[in-house]
């Protein structure tokens, strides 16, 4: 016998504490179900802090938990717009895509559940700033950026920014991208100024513009269909039927490839053997000629396919990234790849100083891998390390787990009693339940 197809009317019989009951063991075997009912409770207010506390944890967590996290965020983003909440949650909005957009260009996996939801985050943010209006300059600026400056994802479509936009931050971005058609030969960039342009002049109405732009395209059947429909939907029904039978005669032959320039003899070096000097080696290069932005998201694709397989390749991406200004995303390929032990030392103590939370895991590996060693001088480099711990807890805000975890350390070895003299000398106060043995006589 099957199951009824519609179980709601089965659902509407039961009291509240059975629905309360089975909404919470399915969410327990659901993550994204659990943080989403999690945000749902704690955003009734309108606070979206609790929103902004998932993302902080979320970078840290595998792809799937990360995801989970993310997909509840948008899902509490999407609520409030739909009840028209009064809360300005275009910020929210708008680390969202950031976010995903970062650990998107670590991971180089753009065709995943991730990559829908970076679409999704772009949607609420225009949605959000429809709602909410922020600086339309600043929204320009920030539009800009990623087009000309981002991994190459997302892709912005002025439409949905239009009326958050206006005509103050039209202007601002039409100005950008006609300095760039100026100033710029063949190359990323130019290629993204020619998509906003023709973007700009659809959002703005101008159809002699959009129809010279598309015109000059080379020929293809969607880019004619497209001129024909801008023609049909401007009442320009008699240059619609002449383009239409000018495209059905038209050469589609494509022109014959160019020489090879630097950069692709660059790439073909770093193709075999993709390391930091090859990595540099074509930066140069593709920065000069202006395709730098689509070679780095290439390489650093092949760089985490490598690091993916042995420590010493996980070492060669984060220095890469290191070299290339992006020290955040070296981090996290240490955090995601498992580099050497040291390289996770060093950008360790780099992180410390703005993300107190982040390298406690790291300091805790050095301090038992010190004990290990069974040595005064490395018992004596522990201490100094749990006095680092002690410091990274109280300014992340969680003392009570750098007591505990003090406990679990002192009770495990606490017949080592030079470690132990050595932390009370550092001044760390032991805990109370542990009394270390007496040194022998």
């Amino acid at each position: 016998m099957s199951p009824p197809s519609d179980l709601r009317p089965y659902l509407r019989t039961l009291d509240a504490e059975t629905l309360a009951d089975l909404l919470h063991a399915q969410a327990e075997r659901d993550p994204e179900l659990w943080h989403s009912l999690e945000l749902r409770a704690a955003t009734q207010s309108g606070d979206v802090s609790e929103a902004h506390r998932l993302l902080d944890t979320a970078v840290t967590d595998g792809n799937g938990e990360y995801t989970a996290k993310v997909g509840a965020v948008l899902d509490t983003l999407r609520r409030m717009l739909d009840a028209g909440s009064r809360a300005d949650l275009a910020p929210l909005a708008r680390r969202t895509v950031d976010d995903i957009s970062e650990v998107l260009e670590q991971s180089g996996d753009h065709a995943g559940d991730l990559g829908d939801r970076l679409d999704r985050a772009v949607e609420l943010y225009a949605r959000a700033c429809a709602a909410r209006p922020p600086d339309p300059e600043k929204l320009a600026d920030w539009i800009l950026e990623v087009e000309f400056d981002g991994p190459g994802r997302p892709s912005i479509d002025l439409a949905g920014f239009a009326t958050a936009l206006g005509e103050t931050g039209l202007r601002r971005i039409k100005s950008t991208v006609d300095d760039v058609l100026t100033a710029s030969g063949p190359g990323h960039r130019r290629d993204v100024a020619e998509r906003l342009r023709e973007q700009l002049a659809e959002v703005l109405g101008d159809v002699d513009e959009l129809v010279a732009i598309l015109s000059a395209k080379p020929p293809r059947r969607d880019v004619s269909l497209k001129i024909v429909r801008v023609l049909r939907a401007a009442g320009r029904h008699s240059e619609a039927i002449a383009h239409a039978a000018r495209a059905l005669t038209h050469d589609k032959n494509p022109p014959p490839p160019g020489p090879e320039d630097e950069t692709s003899r660059r790439r073909k070096a770093f193709d075999a053997g993709p390391d930091r000097e090859t990595f540099a080696a074509l930066r140069e290069a593709a920065t000069a000629d202006g395709k730098w932005t689509t070679q780095r998201r290439a390489a650093l694709a092949r760089l985490r396919e490598l690091a993916a397989e042995s420590v010493g390749h996980a070492d060669e991406l984060a220095r890469v990234l290191l070299d290339d200004g992006r020290p955040d995303e070296a981090w996290r390929a240490c955090v995601r790849f498992g580099a050497s032990p040291e390289l996770k030392l060093e950008l360790a103590e780099q992180r410390a100083a703005e993300h107190p939370a982040e390298p406690i895991p790291v300091f805790r590996e050095h301090v038992e891998e010190l004990i290990e060693r069974k040595d005064p001088e490395a018992y004596r480099e522990a201490a100094r390390r749990l006095k680092l711990l002690r410091t990274l807890h109280k300014r992340a805000e969680t003392p009570d787990e750098f007591t505990a975890y003090l406990a679990t350390l002192v009770e495990t070895h606490r017949r080592k009693t030079r470690l132990i003299t050595e932390i009370r000398t550092a001044r760390i106060a032991l805990p109370k339940a542990v009394t270390p043995p007496r040194a022998p006589r």
